[in-house]
């Protein structure tokens, strides 16, 4: 057995190998290309080898499942689907792990990345409904679930995705005012979400959260706002203070009518005031004195 009919069986059990694994697959179209070219493959190599002591044009054939076979691969990672083209028509969809294609060109495979994107929404100026201008900074989180439409309905669903978040942003905040986009940015998230969901639903896209990130307000209204924030706490304190001054009015008037009614009440009131007071050693004390004992001085005087 010469070195060419060695190389043959080699090349021939090549090809059966690869048989093997498009029968495996279940990829009866590939088994049968395959059957069918290493059958006309394997004539015509045995017949061109035949006739030459040195079969050089015979050796030059074996080059053919070197560079035929290998690139039928396509292996497909677990988060990725594989969207298959034949002939320029959408044929199927690629399950992850090893696949094997129709060579020279008669396949072209496109991988989806079926994991969760991240989209920074660039800052985006917004007028708002009380015509005040901010700068509101987003995020998108978007999947995809179907391939297919992924690539044949938009050519970079990743940008354009992004682009279509930019201009929903600015319309849905722009009808909303400046206090409420500041105290319901989990509402208004929701709201995004759900508009761009329906938008890029025709591109087999989910988007799954918009979050705002942050609202920048220009210098004067953050001066404007501290002014009006200061202000609203002043008054809260005024009438805090009003209503503590009435109701302490209140209750000394009830006070004083009770002790109106007994004359030593108002005695032990001024007693327990002078236990108050003479807790510090520097305090000075102030007696009150009833005018009747200025009136009993008085009176013997003029005897």
């Amino acid at each position: 057995m010469n070195l060419f009919a060695v190389i043959w069986i080699i090349a021939l059990v090549w090809w059966l190998l690869w048989c093997f694994v498009a029968l495996a697959k279940k990829a009866v179209p590939m088994l049968i290309f395959l059957a069918l070219s290493g059958a006309l493959w394997g004539t015509a190599a045995y017949f061109a080898g035949g006739g030459y002591e040195t079969p050089i044009p015979a050796f030059a054939l074996f080059l053919i499942p070197v560079l035929i076979l290998p690139p039928m691969v396509r292996i497909v990672n677990e988060y990725e689907r594989g969207v298959l083209f034949r002939l320029g028509r959408l044929k199927a969809i690629l399950s992850p792990g090893l696949n094997l294609v129709f060579p020279l060109g008669i396949d072209k495979v496109k991988k989806v990345d079926l994991r969760t994107y991240t989209i920074d929404v660039p800052k985006q100026e917004v007028i708002t409904k009380d015509n005040v201008p901010v700068l509101v900074d987003a995020v998108v989180y978007f999947n995809v679930f179907e391939p297919n439409l992924a690539i044949t309905q938009v050519a970079d669903y990743a940008k354009s995705t992004s682009l279509l978040g930019q201009t929903i942003l600015r319309s849905v905040l722009g009808q909303h005012e400046l206090d409420e986009m500041l105290s319901k940015r989990a509402e208004l998230g929701k709201i995004l979400q759900q508009l761009l969901d329906v938008a890029t639903d025709p591109w087999g896209i989910k988007v799954t959260a918009v979050e705002i990130k942050a609202v920048e307000l220009a210098e004067t209204m953050k001066r404007a706002m501290a002014r009006q924030a200061e202000a609203e706490r002043e008054r809260r304190a005024k009438i805090i203070a009003a209503e503590g001054e009435l109701q302490a009015s209140e209750k000394l008037t009830q006070a004083a009518a009770v002790i109106g009614t007994q004359a030593a009440a108002l005695q032990l009131r001024y007693l327990q005031t002078l236990t108050e007071i003479a807790v510090e050693k520097n305090s000075t004390i102030i007696f009150p004195l009833p005018i009747e004992m200025l009136n009993l001085f008085r009176s013997q005087k003029d005897v």
